[in-house]
């Protein structure tokens, strides 16, 4: 698959350059993060799956030589409405940037993107989850105009890579901004 990548590169204050793309199925692996996220596997997989049936977009930040340094996936389509439903209303999750990456705007500069890219698609809604064991990401989201809505409890399930369903409990405030 041609892997499509969308301009301007982004220049982190030390000079590396940093572009943004599509997901592509050959980038999987790199989203392990060396395995440190390898339980993650079929996940990443499933949600590769759901990008080709239009239901999510994913994209992944990369360094001057192509690595994986973060990702953000976006739900387009949900069963819950509220969370999105495919027209005004998305879903953001899985936004990881390595930790050797943070801290230099490079956060700011993928959601900036993220949103541009939503109005282009005719969303009005961006809404998401952010741990409450997080706070700097809670921060990043407040300065972009992000409002806590409620709380989550944060529980859901996935079938790890050895297939057994394990189960996850991330209490998160509930996020929205209206982006236009």
């Amino acid at each position: 698959m041609r892997k499509t990548e969308f301009p301007p590169a982004y220049t982190l204050p030390d000079g590396r350059r940093v572009t943004i793309r599509t997901l592509t199925e050959e980038d999987l692996p790199a989203l392990e993060w060396e395995g440190e996220y390898r339980h993650f596997r079929r996940l990443y997989q499933q949600h590769y799956t759901n990008c080709q049936h239009g239901n999510n977009v994913c994209w992944v930040a990369c360094d001057a030589d192509d690595r994986a340094i973060g990702q953000v996936f976006i739900l387009l389509n949900a069963r819950d409405v509220n969370v999105a439903d495919g027209q005004h209303r998305a879903y953001l999750f899985s936004f990881r940037i390595r930790p050797e990456w943070r801290n230099q705007g490079l956060g700011n500069y993928i959601m900036s993107f993220v949103e541009e890219q939503l109005l282009l698609r005719g969303f009005l809604w961006l809404r998401l989850n952010v741990a409450k064991d997080n706070p700097a990401a809670r921060r990043l989201y407040e300065r972009r105009g992000y409002v806590v809505v409620g709380a989550e409890p944060g529980i859901w399930r996935y079938q790890d890579d050895a297939g057994e369903w394990q189960t996850v409990e991330e209490p998160a405030w509930k996020m929205i901004k209206a982006l236009r």
